[in-house]
Parts: structure tokens; sequence; C-alpha cells
């Protein structure tokens, strides 16, 4: 394999994640100067020639969203002024997809702006893991690779070799997820079924399935304020449950996320470092980080190579 023509590129959110699919692709970085002006506005230069060079930019979309995403469309726009010949933008985490439908008057679908915005700053493809909704593919007109960090978290599972273990969909839209882990891991599925009244607010109402006794693994994309995560963990205890441990690819971990994991009676939670995770939450004994680098690197080969990324899929 030559990388004469392969460019790996990575702003600011996460440079960790960048250097070790780097690394794990036998190569270095491109270099690019991200800085800004004393009002904020960012400035940003391509300091290498990728004229005719197949480009990829690894910039997850988190927190600052904002700012994080105005870094890669501003990338994207230079990289394609200076004559690259594919932009792939790489997001490891896709922002603002929480908003995928109209299910209120008078809200966005974020989820369908942002791809039009990445879209017109001149991306050619997009490389993402674990949308928050599968139909997001739908909203490009341009190619994407929708990849799963199953695959890490099942090898991981596997190797505790736990007993009775029962995968638990913290709601009814993460069933086919955790459907996905169950059949991997061969073991039985159960539902909490909650109403949520508003964004960040999670009411369990029932949980759906047999967990009396058997060692509980809520499966979900991505934890937040973890009100849903420890408010599921409680209610599977109620019933019976031996004990309780989660997995999510995004860690997103705002607000009290890691003083309400830490005050939990979950055992482990377990994510991926598509997000790299604050210093509160490296601290936390119970939080474990994964690496998804050799799955988005094998991607980022199959695409250079024009092979096939179906492989990286279960």
């Amino acid at each position: 394999m030559t990388h004469d023509r392969l460019i790996l590129f990575s702003g600011n959110a996460n440079p960790e994640l960048a250097q070790e699919i780097a690394s794990a692709l036998g190569m270095q970085l491109g270099r690019a100067m991200v800085k800004q002006f004393s009002d904020g506005e960012i400035y940003l230069q391509i300091q290498e020639n990728v004229r005719g060079a197949d480009v990829f930019i690894i910039q997850p979309t988190c927190t600052p969203g904002d700012r994080n995403l105005m870094e890669l469309l501003l990338m994207i726009d230079a990289l394609k002024r200076a004559s690259a010949e594919r932009i792939t933008a790489v997001l490891p985490y896709y922002g603002y997809a929480r908003q995928d439908r109209k299910d209120k008057p008078r809200v966005p679908i974020s989820a369908r702006l942002i791809a039009a915005v990445l879209e017109t700053a001149g991306a050619d493809r997009v490389l993402t893991l674990d949308l928050h909704a599968a139909q997001i593919q739908g909203f490009f007109d341009i190619p994407v690779d929708h990849l799963f960090s199953s695959p890490v978290f099942i090898e991981h599972f596997k190797s505790q070799n736990i007993p009775n273990r029962t995968v638990v969909s913290p709601d009814a839209g993460g069933v086919e997820r955790a459907r996905a882990f169950a059949k991997r891991l061969n073991c039985p599925l159960a539902i909490i079924d909650k109403r949520r009244e508003e964004a960040n607010v999670a009411e369990v109402m029932n949980v759906v399935g047999d967990v009396e006794g058997r060692h509980c693994l809520i499966v979900d994309d991505l934890i937040d304020t973890a009100g849903t995560l420890v408010e599921g963990a409680a209610a599977l205890l109620k019933k019976g449950a031996a004990g309780v441990s989660a997995c999510a690819t995004h860690a997103v971990l705002s607000g009290p996320a890691v003083s309400r994991i830490e005050a939990s009676c979950i055992e482990e939670v377990v994510v991926s470092n598509s997000i790299p995770l604050s210093r509160e939450a490296r601290k936390c004994g119970r939080i474990k980080s994964l690496s998804i680098a050799g799955l988005l690197a094998e991607a980022i080969k199959s695409i250079h190579e024009e092979t096939s990324v179906s492989v990286l899929f279960i």
C-alpha cells in the first residue's frame, strides 16, 4: 500500500484520535495552522501541497460544536480551493443529529442542515460513526460511509465472560442497536419503556423483558447528561437485576453527567474515544474508554484504495 497521495488532516476537536488513526496507517498528519483572530474568528491555512490528493479531515463536531463545525467547514473550503482531488469529512461524532425530524411545530431539522452545509463547503463524501438515527444518511447527496463501533465493544464484553447477561435498550428507538448487540453476545434482550417530556429529562415507565437475577448491559449511541442512563439503571435494579453496566459510542457527558454516574448504581460505563473525555471523566473510575482508531483507519484505507467497506459492518 502506498500513501503518496493520501493525506490526513485534523482540526482541534480530537487531535489524539487523529494521531492514533495516522499511526495505525503508518502516516503523519498533514500540516495545518488553525488559530484565531483577537475577536474569536478562526484563521486557517493548509501548509501542505494537496493538489490532486485524496484528503481526509478528522474532526468530530463535539463541544464546542459550533467552533469545531466551523473549523471543519473552513478546512474543507481551503482544501477545495487548493485543488484536492477528493475531500472526505471524517466525523467520528456527528453533532446536531438529535433533531433529525420535525416532531414539534416550528423546529429545525438540524441534522439535515449540517448535511447541506458540509456539501456546500465542498465535501465529496462523509465517513461517520454511529449516527443518532440511521436515516440521516439520506440527508446527503454525496456518499456516506456509516460505521458502527459495536465490533470494538463486542470484543470487550465477550472477554469479560459474564454469565446471565441481558442486553437492554434504554428506549424504543434503540431496539435495533441493542438487538444487534444481543445477537453477537448470544444473550436475551430487554427494553426500557420511558416517556420524555422535554430534552435531557427522562421518566422511566416500565421494563419489558426478564431482567431478574441477570447482569444488564444498557446499550446506547450517546450519553449526554446521563439522566436517562441513571434512571434506566435504577429501574432495572428495582426489577431485580443482579447488576448494571452500560456502553455508548459517544461520551458527550455534559453538565452533571460524570457526577451522576459516580453516584449511581452503574458498575461500569464503556465509551469510545470518538469524543475526547473531559478531565473529570478521565478521573472517574467507572468510565472506561475504548479506541475506535483502528476501525476508522481501516475504513480510510478501504475508501482510499476503492475497496469494500462492508467488511467493517455487522
